[in-house]
C-alpha cells in the first residue's frame, strides 16, 4: 500500500496535533489604555506580569489604531467598529453607513453564534455599541465604577468581571456537548473615575514618577477641541504633581485589573480550557495623560487618541513583534476565520491570520485616523502627517527618530 505524505503549515501543526475543536476566543478590550500601557509593551514602572505572558508568547502589533471618531467619546465609534468590521463612516449611524450597518445579523456575537459559538459579555454600556452588546447570549452591564468602593468592601469592577467570567466558563456542557466560547471582557478600566483596591495604589508612588518627555504645560495651540471632557480633568497650566498623580493612579487601576484577569486565566488553565484559548488584547483608545499638554483621547498623537495596545496569544499563534498597520475592525474578520464563519457583506477589516502565519506581511500600506472635522492624519513606517484645517496647521514627525 502507498502512502501518501501530507504537508501542514509549520504554524498550524501544533495546533492540530492538539485540538480537533474550534478555538475558544477570549478578547479583553480595556477602556482609555495606551499602547505602552503594560511592562512589556515599554512601561518599565508598570506590574502586569499576567498580561505581559501574552507579549511573551503571542504576537504583539505595536501599530494598532482605532480609525477615528465624530464625538468626544472616542470609545463609541471605536467599539462599534470592532463589533461591525467597518470603517468610521460607514458604522450604524454614520454618513456612509452600509445597507446592511444595523441589520444585528450582521454584527460579531451573531456571526459567532451562527458558527456554534457560546457568546459572552460583560463591561461597560455607556459610550459602547449597545445594539452590538444585545446580540450577545448573555451580556452583562457593569457601569457602576463609582459604586466601586474598596475601602467599603464593595468589589471593583475587574473583580465582578472576572467573577462572572469564571462562572461563565464553568457553565458550559461538558464532552461532546461543548461548545466553543466567544467572551468579550469590556471593563471600564483605566478610564476615570480610576478606582483600584487599595493593595494596587500603594504600589505606585507618585513623585517618584518621571514624566513622559513629551509633557507640556500648554498645547501649542488650538487644535479644535480644547474644552472637551477628557481635557477639563486637568489644571491649565497642567501641572507636574496632578500629571504625577493622575498617572499614579492610572497604573493602579491597570495593575488591579492585570491580577484579576490572572485570575481567569488560571482557571482557564485549571478547566483544561487554556491550550484551547485564543486570547486577544486591546484597548477602545488610547489616553495622552500630559503628553503635548493634553489629557484625553481627542487627538491624532501617536501616544493619544488613536493609537491601542493590540496582542493575540494562543495555540498556533508564534511569539512575534509585527510591524503591520491594523485597525481594531481588522479584529472581526480574523474571529471569523478562526471560527470558520464567513464574514456578512461590508466588512472592510483583514484578518490578521495571513500576517500572523507569515504568508503576507502587511494587510494595508498607509494608516489612516481623524477626528471630528478637526483633525486628520496619515502615516507610513517612518513619517506621520497631521493636519488641522479649521486652524490651518499642519504637523509632520519622523517617527523613526520622534
Amino acid at each position: 500500500m502507498k502512502l501518501t505524505r501530507i504537508l501542514l503549515p509549520l504554524w498550524l501543526a501544533p495546533w492540530l496535533l492538539a485540538h480537533a475543536a474550534k478555538p475558544n476566543i477570549l478578547h479583553i478590550h480595556a477602556d482609555d489604555h495606551r499602547p505602552d500601557g503594560l511592562h512589556a509593551l515599554g512601561t518599565k514602572v508598570l506590574q502586569t506580569p499576567n498580561l505581559d505572558k501574552l507579549v511573551e508568547s503571542g504576537t504583539t502589533f505595536p501599530h494598532c489604531y482605532t480609525m477615528g471618531s465624530m464625538v468626544g467619546a472616542v470609545c463609541e465609534p471605536s467599539r462599534a467598529m470592532l463589533l461591525t468590521g467597518r470603517s468610521w463612516m460607514r458604522i450604524p449611524g454614520a454618513p456612509a453607513a452600509a445597507p446592511n450597518a444595523s441589520d444585528p445579523a450582521t454584527f460579531l456575537p451573531r456571526v459567532l453564534q451562527s458558527a456554534g459559538y457560546r457568546t459572552f459579555h460583560m463591561g461597560k454600556s455607556g459610550n459602547g455599541f449597545k445594539p452590538g452588546l444585545k446580540q450577545f447570549e448573555t451580556s452583562i452591564i457593569d457601569d457602576a465604577r463609582g459604586k466601586a468602593d474598596p475601602k467599603n468592601g464593595r468589589a471593583t469592577s475587574p473583580q465582578r468581571l472576572a467573577d462572572r467570567a469564571i462562572e461563565f466558563i464553568s457553565s458550559g456542557p461538558d464532552g461532546d456537548d461543548r461548545k466553543p466560547f466567544y467572551m468579550y471582557l469590556a471593563p471600564p478600566v483605566p478610564h476615570d473615575p480610576r478606582i483600584a483596591e487599595p493593595r494596587f495604589h500603594k504600589l505606585y508612588d507618585a513623585e517618584r514618577l518621571t514624566l513622559s518627555p513629551s509633557f507640556l504645560p500648554f498645547h501649542p495651540f488650538n487644535n479644535g477641541d480644547m474644552r472637551v471632557r477628557d481635557e477639563t480633568l486637568a489644571p491649565w497650566p497642567r501641572t507636574e504633581a496632578d500629571t504625577k498623580q493622575q498617572t499614579a493612579e492610572y497604573y493602579a487601576c491597570i495593575t488591579g485589573l492585570d491580577f484579576h484577569i490572572g485570575r481567569i486565566f488560571d482557571h482557564l488553565r485549571a478547566s483544561g480550557e487554556w491550550e484551547n484559548t485564543i486570547v486577544v488584547f486591546t484597548g477602545d483608545n488610547g489616553l495622552s495623560m500630559g503628553d503635548h499638554g493634553l489629557f484625553g483621547k481627542q487627538n491624532l498623537y501617536e501616544f493619544g487618541g488613536m493609537h491601542v495596545p493590540c496582542v493575540i496569544a494562543g495555540p498556533g499563534i508564534p511569539h512575534a513583534r509585527n510591524e503591520a498597520f491594523v485597525y481594531l475592525m481588522d479584529l472581526f474578520p480574523t474571529f471569523t476565520e478562526l471560527a470558520g464563519a464567513e464574514n456578512p457583506d461590508g466588512v472592510e477589516g483583514h484578518s490578521l491570520l495571513p500576517v500572523i502565519k507569515g504568508e503576507q506581511k502587511k494587510v494595508r500600506d498607509l494608516m489612516y485616523t481623524a477626528y471630528k472635522k478637526d483633525q486628520r492624519s496619515i502615516r507610513d513606517e517612518r513619517w506621520k502627517l497631521i493636519r488641522y484645517p479649521n486652524v490651518d496647521v499642519t504637523q509632520l514627525f519622523d517617527l523613526r527618530n520622534d
